[in-house]
């Protein structure tokens, strides 16, 4: 009865060091609790309704799998209908109420930048899925980023322009927080690619139609190419453009449209489009060898069981970011947030859906370039650009 007595203060022991101390019993059972903030509803649903979907999937496939070291994934998540305050109210609901280790969330840069003063003020890691480079631009302690930046997409549009010969093109830009973002962050690097703006147009998020800045931008001589850089209205352009015949010169889109749902707003207006996406949109176009392909079967797979449309780049976002969060659960084999935030920004080699990620101290965002691949839309779906 001693020796019994004594193994079973020793098995206390052992688990009141696992995953940060506490109460041995609670820590033992209790489910490891991650906080999810997503743009559901609103505007922006069509991003952020995938990125939730995926993210459940995500904790579904580890639970099924006996959870973090036999603790279960609970992931708590709320509906910010695409309102920055929301988010924001809605992060200090799940650090006051919910007390969750990490969350992960903010559709838009909006909805993250809103969050991450709350959610630095109690110290908790937030793995963001917006577009804005601000996220991460300068550092900040807290804040890390799953997905690919405005900057980043402005450079890789660039770039396929010049292998086309493009010199001259215009920029048709919205005013919600992405678009002016992007704007700004295009404006600063177009140079870098010998193109001129020739013609720079802006648009509300409201508005019913761009008709107006697309014939602005038609009449003005020497355009060889169109880009929109917005958050939400891109198939709208895409339309218009059509509308008025405009064709002939390239049309190019930010990575906030990067989704079949895109395609199928757009219509038989979407034809030859071209964007920078992650190969989501093109898993089954890489080589077999491709490092990312079975993580993004593995994606696409998770996400079917809960969607019955194809996975987005968007629905990949939410996949990195919860997996970022657990595989440094993981690796700190605690969690306490602080701990978890360091395994995050330790994090090297991870391949995810968006690319390889290699953050570091001055580098919450771990992605390159090379990340991004080159599609464009050829009848009805998604194709890489040779």
């Amino acid at each position: 009865m001693k020796r019994q007595s004594q193994f079973l203060a020793a098995c206390v022991a052992a688990l009141s060091c696992v995953f940060g101390g506490g109460s041995a019993t609670a820590q033992a059972s209790d489910p490891i609790r991650v906080g999810s903030v997503m743009a559901i509803t609103g505007p922006a649903s069509f991003i952020g309704d995938a990125e939730a979907k995926m993210v459940q999937a995500i904790a579904d496939q580890i639970n099924a799998s006996g959870g973090i070291s036999g603790r279960k994934l609970q992931i708590i998540t709320y509906d910010d209908a695409s309102d920055a305050s929301k988010a924001r109210t809605l992060a200090a609901r799940l650090v006051e109420q919910d007390k969750v280790v990490a969350v992960v969330g903010g559709s838009q840069t909006g909805s993250a930048m809103a969050m991450i003063p709350v959610l630095e003020a109690a110290e908790i890691p937030l793995v963001g899925l917006g577009g804005g480079v601000s996220m991460v631009e300068p550092v900040n302690k807290w804040m890390f980023k799953a997905s690919h930046t405005d900057r980043m997409a402005c450079e890789k549009n660039f770039a396929d322009m010049k292998k086309r010969g493009i010199h001259r093109i215009a920029l048709l830009a919205g005013t919600d927080a992405f678009g002016v973002s992007m704007r700004e962050q295009c404006l600063k690097v177009v140079g870098n690619y010998g193109i001129q703006v020739v013609a720079n147009e802006q648009h509300g998020p409201t508005d019913t139609d761009v008709v107006p800045q697309l014939t602005k931008i038609k009449n003005t001589a020497g355009v060889q190419a169109v880009m929109n850089v917005s958050g939400l209205a891109g198939a709208m352009v895409t339309r218009n453009y059509a509308q008025l015949n405009m064709g002939a010169v390239p049309l190019y889109l930010s990575h906030a449209f990067a989704s079949n749902a895109y395609i199928e707003l757009a219509g038989k207006s979407s034809e030859g489009v071209r964007l920078p996406a992650p190969p989501m949109l093109v898993v089954d176009g890489l080589a077999a060898n491709d490092p990312q392909k079975p993580v993004l079967l593995d994606a696409r797979s998770a996400y079917a069981k809960v969607s019955k449309q194809p996975a987005s780049a968007f629905a990949g976002y939410g996949y990195d970011g919860l997996s970022l969060i657990v595989n440094a659960i993981r690796r700190a084999n605690s969690t306490d947030p602080g701990r978890i935030r360091d395994a995050i920004e330790q994090t090297r080699g991870f391949v995810g859906t968006s690319g390889t990620v290699n953050f570091s101290a001055n580098d919450h965002l771990g992605l390159n370039l090379d990340a991004f691949r080159m599609v464009e839309v050829r009848s009805g779906t998604w194709a890489l650009v040779d």
